[in-house]
């Protein structure tokens, strides 16, 4: 066995086996503070409304951990065990040139992959979110959405794939930095038409109708210099009983979007709360922020795989003969994932470190109280667990656990509120 096979062999299997451990201690964390609702949610959170939240997140931790193990098992299957290998092969006999096998190769590919995790989808939908409450996806919405979706990556993942591969063949050594510059104005044009091309697909966007909370959240957005196309209600209603909010476009393509269930279920002053959290972002620069690592992690991404793409161990050692662009850039979507999952946590960190800076955003441009009591209502009829395990959300959460969260907003006020006194 190669070196690198190990290499891969030996990092799949630690990051399974501690995917697995942190999920059995999400379970028995869970499962312990089953019993009480934590004292910080007393009188807030029903006893009944803490047990469906914990057998929620039990159930979905569990589902998870079969899905990982299946989801490694085909890794393997289609790299050490020949998978890739074979539909290379198999589309070299048509003889194509390069670049229409290499397209032909990662849609073909794609397309099989997200067949077999298919399964999966229809379970955790028509299942564990019924099972809960949560569903309201018909079998006709369901398959409507992934014939979409499937187009959706096929109109735009061709043209995407024809460019890098063209780049990668008539570029010299340098093909991974002028990939990298296409990659990030393809992702800044995405950004930007997305609220007003791709989201209308799946769901229908109304401007707020209600004048008072419209009064209200524009009274806030002049307060903060924050301007946008406008306030609009998603039908999540359509899909699913889950509630959020958020902005979406980018420069004056800025929209801000409530789903439907966010806004029945909040008061206008807690409606106020969470938009307030999400200026915050923007207003602190966490979009800039993300953009820019996005984009300094995509860079040293495609330096490394530029190097390896020139090194015939990458492709033997991953189960692959005939070393070609696109392969290499196959053979590196599936395996950086492996390598790259023990950075979770700093990733994870400094996510949740953007949060807490958008909530205290939020408690001096609006309520803190109202912040408060609008994320434990959410947390209730999201069936988020107020109790995680520490360790498994260090690894997994990019929002900081409930208690430590309100914990935060309460110690904000408590400033504010000595400030004010002094």
């Amino acid at each position: 066995m190669e070196i690198f096979t190990t290499l891969f062999v030996a990092t799949l299997g630690a990051s399974v086996l501690v995917q697995l451990w942190l999920a059995r201690r999400q379970q028995v964390h869970v499962g312990t503070h089953r019993v009480q609702v934590p004292d910080a949610f007393s009188g807030r959170v029903a006893l009944d409304e803490h047990h469906k939240a914990a057998d929620y997140t039990i159930t979905n931790t569990r589902f998870g951990m079969v899905q990982l193990v299946y989801g490694s098992a085909l890794l393997l299957v289609w790299t050490l065990g020949g998978g890739l290998e074979w539909l290379d092969q198999s589309l070299r006999g048509f003889g194509f040139g390069p670049l229409t096998t290499g397209i032909g190769f990662m849609i073909a590919a794609m397309l099989v992959m997200g067949l077999l995790e298919l399964p999966f989808d229809l379970y955790h939908t028509f299942v564990i979110e019924e099972r809960f409450g949560f569903n309201r996806t018909t079998p006709g919405v369901f398959v409507t959405d992934l014939a979409k979706q499937t187009l959706l990556m096929v109109a735009i993942g061709t043209p995407m794939l024809a460019i890098a591969l063209w780049i990668m063949a008539a570029s010299g050594d340098l093909w991974w930095l002028y990939v990298w510059l296409v990659w990030m104005c393809f992702t800044l044009v995405m950004f930007w038409a997305y609220p007003a091309v791709i989201a209308p697909l799946f769901n229908k966007f109304s401007p707020l109708e209600n004048e008072t909370l419209k009064a209200r959240i524009q009274a806030l957005l002049d307060k903060c210099g924050f301007r946008s196309k406008g306030i609009f209600i998603m039908d999540g209603s359509k899909r699913s009983g889950h509630g959020n909010a958020y902005f979406t476009g980018f420069g004056r393509n800025k929209r801000i979007v409530f789903f439907d269930t966010l806004v029945n279920s909040l008061e206008p002053e807690e409606i106020e709360a969470v938009l307030a959290h999400e200026l915050g972002h923007f207003k602190l620069k966490h979009v800039q922020k993300r953009l820019l690592s996005t984009a300094a992690l995509s860079l040293g991404g495609l330096a490394l795989l530029g190097w390896l793409a020139g090194e015939s161990w990458f492709y033997s050692g991953l189960g692959v003969s005939t070393p070609s662009d696109y392969m290499a850039l196959m053979l590196f979507m599936m395996a950086a994932p492996v390598f790259s999952f023990f950075l979770h946590p700093v990733m994870a960190r400094l996510s949740r470190k953007h949060e807490f800076e958008a909530d205290a955003y939020a408690v001096v441009q609006s309520s803190g109280h109202d912040l408060v009591t609008a994320l434990v209502k959410m947390y209730r009829e999201n069936a988020n667990t107020l109790t995680p395990d520490p360790l498994y959300s260090a690894f997994h959460d990019s929002h900081p656990p409930a208690p430590v969260r309100i914990s935060h907003i309460s110690g904000r006020l408590q400033e504010a509120t000595t400030g004010r006194a002094l």
